[in-house]
């Protein structure tokens, strides 16, 4: 599955315990069509005393969403958007908000 949303991007999340916050995207992993973002699906997992990590615990981190349940947000009309693909004069190809026309 071909996704548009790449790291640092702003993203919504539609579906799941998470949903309608806002988050940055922190990793994207296109073989397996997830996303990380910043502080959403946050889950506990217990880890053993290590050299790394002397007291052991339970640890928060974040797991990877579907990128289906994502949609990416618009900087400048603050929603969440589709976007469409422009060509500039030199021949670059830069995302577009299809509702404001702005370049994400």
């Amino acid at each position: 599955m071909r996704s548009n949303i790449r790291t640092d991007d702003k993203v919504k999340i539609l579906t799941g315990k998470d949903k309608g916050k806002i988050g940055k995207v922190l990793k994207v992993d296109r073989k397996k069509d997830r996303v990380l973002v910043e502080n959403i699906n946050m889950i506990t997992r217990h880890v053993k005393p290590s050299a790394q990590n002397r007291q052991g615990g339970m640890v928060k981190s974040e797991a990877a969403i579907h990128v289906s349940n994502v949609m990416l947000m618009c900087n400048k009309c603050m929603t969440p958007v589709r976007i469409k693909m422009k060509y500039l004069e030199d021949g670059k190809k830069v995302r577009v908000c299809r509702k404001c026309s702005e370049n994400i």
